[in-house]
């Protein structure tokens, strides 16, 4: 069984930087095209970066571009989305997504795509 764990979420003041880390384990390929979203309260989940399975192709959110980086980690099977100059309304749940079972140059930005999910790790921006 796939399991996607995130870490790397806390409470943090604006204009700070957070790394936020998803970890798979069990049996499957970290080449898999992966993506990072964010649920805030009363809001829908939304897609904020994207990374294609042979990591030449991201794509981002217009509210985090240039501000947060999509990465294949060091160790296998880790993915990071490095978070810097953090605003309030960044304040959210932020889940990792796997889509596995295909090996494509593009990424996807709807959360539909995607068939494994990790539980979310909190991410707090105070003004």
């Amino acid at each position: 069984q796939v399991q996607l764990v995130e870490s790397g979420g806390g409470v943090v003041q604006a204009g700070d930087s957070l790394r936020l880390s998803c970890a798979a384990s069990g049996r499957t390929d970290s080449s898999y095209p992966m993506g990072w979203f964010r649920q805030a309260p009363g809001k829908e989940r939304e897609f904020v970066a994207a990374i294609s399975s042979n990591d030449r192709s991201t794509g981002y959110a217009d509210s985090v571009k240039g501000r947060f980086t999509i990465s294949r980690g060091n160790a296998k099977n880790t993915m990071s989305l490095q978070m810097n100059s953090l605003k309030p309304e960044d304040t959210a749940v932020y889940y990792c997504a796997m889509k596995r079972g295909t090996y494509s140059s593009g990424y996807y930005r709807s959360a539909g795509a995607y068939d494994i999910w990790g539980q979310g790790t909190q991410v707090t921006v105070s003004s």
